[in-house]
């Protein structure tokens, strides 16, 4: 047809047209619209969908959705795949269905990694295995890269069941793994390639101790040394040597016995499949050395061997390698008194002892080391005979008395009554203390029960035979009161000599009672050597006669010049001589006289 010479005619009606289009109802309108609109795919924004390249330069991919324009994305994005070409099918993200240019924005890149980010949730949703790209080392383990798009990271307590000194060997390696945790807030994740190792130990381990026997003899390699024992590796299941099943003698640390990769055989002692717990055993594959131990070797017999563990009861001491005796704290020495083990040994020390009992059956032994040295209560009545004086320590109170020792081994107690002879003793630490050092006299000797009775008041003569004469009943003294209660006072009289007066005794000749701190004289009226009491009277000092008064200065003035003889003939003597309050009595005596 040519069209060259088609002419327009000359008399349309442009205006009949516009006319015709103005009739054209908004609803008409609106349906036309509407089904046009339809024609177009309906997409969301942030939305993944798939599309078709139409058209591909070196700077950018025209995509189309099916939406009423096609979207553009950098072609940097596809680069990942060089056989992209037009025609193939592509999942894009919608980020915008109109920029400021009216144009629909695509991103392949964010659609790729919304997809792997439902892949890795997926995975661990699921308990999935899968694989990933070791990219690089960084602080505490390594970079790997999941699904082309998400980075994960692998601890590297993760990588293996066994440490790992050396990270950079998987690094640019494939590997298999589980996702372990993932943190959605901060897109973290968080991967394990020993999860894998451990499903398939768990495997391994549920098969072998299926088949392990008690007394069974493994070969395995030390995996591991603790200070409490080694770990074994038995070929895919681990077992425990416990530090005292390695060796029969005893050793402080399991590095004495093995060393690390060390092949040996082991024996089982245990197992429990259910906590897939064995435990294993290694001097058990060696002689009990009980069973070594000399046949002949007997009760009374000398060994010698070294204090391997000290206790304060006690000193074990290894004889031979896997036997041991004890030797009991009461045995290291013949003292009695209560000490530790420490004060005699110390571990590491070499000695010599003598076996006190001896049980095979029980693997038993008990060693004495004071057996060694002579026994001092052997001859303790000739060494410490009664009358006999001595400077002993003091090492223990009772209610009753002081235990001294004289020596090693030999202790004796001091009765409270026999400490002194004027002043009475409540109890002993109003008297000395404990390690002071105190001389005594014995007084009796049981060697049978080892005992010692002594005596420290003995030391001198017993004063109480001189006040016998110079506080006879009616002699008057010059006494202070130096305590009352509600049935008397206590006096003072001379010498430190103590005297009770009776209340009804304490009337003063004005009628008024005597009072604490004051000096008076006081008339004895009862004098009991063996009980040591003096019983005095005020009262009686001015009720008894003037004549009275002056025989009894006269028989004062003749029992005075007795005592003063007495004195001097036992000042004769070495015991009393050496009294400084005996000597200053016989001074005051003749001064009386005089």
């Amino acid at each position: 047809m040519d069209y060259k010479n088609v002419q327009p005619i000359a008399d349309f009606d442009w205006n009949a047209i516009d006319e015709k289009a103005g009739k054209i109802s908004k609803v008409e309108s609106a349906e036309q619209n509407d089904a046009y609109e339809k024609t177009f795919n309906s997409i969301n924004e942030r939305q993944v969908i798939e599309g078709s390249i139409v058209s591909l330069n070196d700077r950018e991919a025209v995509v189309n959705i099916g939406f009423k324009s096609d979207g553009v994305i950098p072609v940097n994005e596809l680069r990942y795949n060089p056989d992209f070409k037009v025609g193939d099918k592509i999942e894009v993200y919608v980020e915008s269905q109109e920029d400021a240019n009216g144009q629909l924005l695509l991103s392949h890149k964010k659609a790729r990694i919304l997809k792997s980010w439902d892949r890795v949730n997926e995975a661990y949703d699921n308990q999935e295995i899968i694989t990933g790209y070791v990219k690089s080392r960084t602080k505490g383990g390594l970079i790997v890269t999941l699904f082309d798009n998400i980075e994960a990271f692998l601890p590297g307590s993760q990588i293996d069941v066994k440490p790992i000194r050396d990270y950079d060997v998987y690094v640019d390696k494939q590997m298999e793994f589980k996702v372990v945790k993932i943190n959605h807030e901060y897109k973290n994740v968080v991967v394990s390639h020993k999860a894998l190792i451990e499903d398939e130990i768990e495997a391994q381990k549920a098969e072998i101790i299926s088949h392990l026997e008690k007394g069974q003899v493994l070969e395995g390699v030390v995996k591991n040394i603790a200070s409490y024992g080694v770990f074994i590796d038995l070929g895919g299941v681990d077992g425990m040597i416990h530090i005292t099943d390695l060796s029969w003698g005893r050793i402080s640390h399991p590095e004495e016995v093995v060393q690390l990769d060390q092949t040996l055989n082991v024996v089982i002692l245990d197992f429990d499949e259910q906590k897939r717990r064995i435990a294993l055993g290694l001097k058990q594959l060696t002689p009990q050395p009980w069973d070594a131990l000399d046949p002949n070797l007997k009760e009374g017999d000398h060994v010698k061997g070294k204090v391997v563990v000290l206790a304060d009861y006690g000193a074990f001491v290894e004889v031979m390698p896997g036997v041991e005796g004890l030797i009991h704290v009461s045995e290291m020495s013949w003292s009695q008194h209560l000490r530790s083990a420490q004060d005699f040994l110390k571990v590491g020390d070499e000695v010599e002892a003598v076996i006190l009992s001896l049980d095979r059956d029980n693997r038993k032994m008990s060693l004495g080391i004071r057996q060694l040295m002579p026994d001092p209560w052997m001859e303790i009545a000739s060494k410490y005979p009664v009358g006999s004086r001595h400077t002993a320590i003091v090492r223990n109170f009772t209610n009753f008395g002081i235990f001294v020792e004289l020596e090693e081994g030999v202790d004796g107690l001091i009765h409270i009554s026999d400490l002194s002879w004027n002043k009475k003793v409540k109890h002993p630490a109003e008297f000395t203390k404990i390690g002071e050092k105190i001389d005594v006299v014995v007084l009796e000797v049981d060697a049978e029960n080892r005992r010692l009775s002594l005596g420290h008041k003995q030391l001198e003569e017993n004063p109480w035979d001189v006040y016998e004469s110079l506080f006879t009943v009616g002699s008057v003294h010059q006494g202070k009161i130096v305590n009352m209660n509600d049935k008397g006072a206590t006096v003072m009289l001379p010498y430190d000599v103590e005297a009770f007066a009776p209340m009804r005794h304490l009337d003063k000749e004005d009628k008024s009672k005597a009072r604490q701190g004051e000096t008076l004289d006081f008339k004895v009226i009862e004098f009991n050597k063996d009980s040591k009491k003096i019983i005095v009277s005020h009262t009686r000092t001015f009720q008894d006669s003037v004549e009275s008064g002056r025989e009894g200065d006269d028989r004062k003035e003749r029992n005075q010049k007795k005592t003063v003889k007495q004195i001097n003939d036992n000042l004769e003597k070495t015991t009393l001589g050496d009294l400084d309050v005996f000597a200053n009595l016989k001074d005051q005596l003749e001064k009386d006289d005089k």
